[in-house]
């Protein structure tokens, strides 16, 4: 199983070669990838913003305590979820949904009553932490994506996304930096990577019921 051996040879990298860059070619893979994540009702409540500018990247640095792979790595991907509850957004997925799938949208209003009921029953609280959960199954998507291109990545959750919403202007389009992950190809200096990986045994992680 490639996934696997793929998964096993990634790694959280610390140091990325600044000379190395993702091409567009591979850039537009992992869009695909992220497009076709996984997400509650399928409704991507989320939108990545992708930086490549240097000049933005120095800007962003400080924000996640001066980690060097925010301006050695090829590409930040930050990942926002959406802070106000619109009706709106689950209106365009019906209106998608009905045309993609050839289905008249009357069939599909019980179910889009099904999640505008469900997504107003949660307290304000309870849906930012849901709205930011999405948010992590996309970037799943970009780490094992990354590790069958042979691309490096490192998620990141070190940072301050106040300031990241402030300098990305995301308050403005109903943003928020939830988590962010840079992505790249790793330095020869970079030690990390001949660290063995350190997971729980099988026996311990699993139980079958």
């Amino acid at each position: 199983m490639n996934l696997v051996e793929n998964l096993k040879w990634r790694y959280a990298t610390k140091k990325f070669d600044a000379s190395k860059m993702v091409s567009k070619d591979e850039l537009q893979k992992l869009k695909e990838a992220l497009q076709l994540s996984a997400s509650s009702y399928g409704l991507q409540l989320y939108k990545v913003l992708i930086v490549s500018n240097k000049e933005l990247k120095e800007k962003l640095k400080p924000a996640a305590w001066g980690q060097d792979q925010l301006t050695d790595a090829s590409h930040i991907f930050v990942f926002c979820n959406y802070t106000e509850r619109k009706n709106e957004h689950i209106d365009d997925y019906i209106r998608a949904t009905s045309k993609i799938q050839d289905t008249p949208i009357e069939k599909l209003e019980g179910y889009s009553n099904l999640i505008k009921q469900s997504t107003s029953s949660k307290s304000d609280v309870e849906w930012q932490s849901w709205s930011q959960k999405q948010t992590y199954l996309a970037l799943s998507n970009l780490l094992a994506a990354c590790a069958e291109l042979k691309i490096d990545s490192c998620p990141i959750e070190g940072f301050e996304p106040e300031k990241f919403n402030a300098i990305l202007g995301l308050e403005e389009q109903g943003l928020n930096a939830a988590v962010i992950a840079t992505v790249g190809y790793r330095s020869s200096e970079d030690h990390t990577q001949f660290r063995k990986k350190v997971r729980k045994p099988m026996e311990i992680l699993f139980e079958e019921v």
